[in-house]
């Protein structure tokens, strides 16, 4: 356990730290949808538990904490802080995630409002990349571009180009072929798709909580064992006991 304790612990902060990025970064894909900023917090705390286990793993902290009931403790001290702010990312996590749908309910209305596919914006690239990727079309269905503003000043009775199947090489968007067109909508897919990650941030959490409540439990048990075991610390430093 000794030879595994420093890799496990780098090991795990780089799990944590790549569970926080990803979020970061899919979050930027669909940042559009959302106008609250504070969904991220969870992302934001599992990367500083992830870089405070690394730092921890880095600096030797495991490998000097078997010399000392002082170290020990303190070791112990560190794994219950983290335990604890896992604990608050799952907390925020489901939070957060019950706030989703709310969020890209009240966004999304908007976002498809300022959709301009002649001179594709932020707003502009962020649907066409949904639509291909989630493969879907309007925010309930292929009908709600009618209502667009973009819709009413193209008027060719096209759909952008992002709505197309991705099987279809001649598809041109016409709501005259609409079996060339994704059926399913957009904002159903979008909150799964939100929640699913937030699920990522939660399940890595307790994950990682749950190991670090075995740690500490560990932990305790070493430090009991040498408080009522003088002869212990003395072999441990070296000494004889006789």
């Amino acid at each position: 356990w000794r030879n595994v304790e420093k890799p496990l612990v780098q090991a795990a902060a780089g799990i944590l730290c790549y569970v926080g990025a990803y979020v970061f970064i899919t979050y930027d894909d669909y940042d559009h949808f959302f106008e609250d900023v504070y969904t991220l917090i969870p992302a934001v705390i599992i990367i500083a538990v992830g870089t405070l286990l690394f730092i921890i793993g880095l600096i030797g902290c495991c490998a000097t904490i078997r010399e000392s009931r002082c170290g020990l403790a303190t070791f112990v001290i560190i794994l219950l802080l983290v335990f604890i702010t896992e604990v608050v990312v799952v907390v925020l996590g489901y939070i957060y995630r019950a706030k989703v749908e709310d969020e890209v309910d009240h966004s999304i209305q908007k976002v498809y409002n300022r959709y301009n596919g002649t001179n594709p914006d932020a707003a502009s690239r962020a649907i066409d990349y949904v639509q291909r990727q989630l493969r879907c079309c309007g925010i309930h269905n292929y009908s709600d571009w009618e209502s667009t503003i973009w819709f009413k000043q193209t008027k060719n009775n096209s759909v952008p180009l992002s709505c197309c199947k991705a099987a279809l090489s001649n598809c041109t968007g016409s709501l005259t072929r609409p079996m060339d067109l994704y059926s399913e909508g957009c904002e159903a897919l979008v909150v799964k798709k939100l929640q699913e990650i937030m699920m990522y941030v939660i399940w890595a959490a307790l994950a990682f909580a749950a190991i670090q409540l075995l740690g500490m439990l560990c932990a305790c048990i070493v430090l009991c064992r040498r408080s009522r075991d003088p002869a212990y610390e003395l072999l441990i430093a070296g000494g004889t006991y006789a």
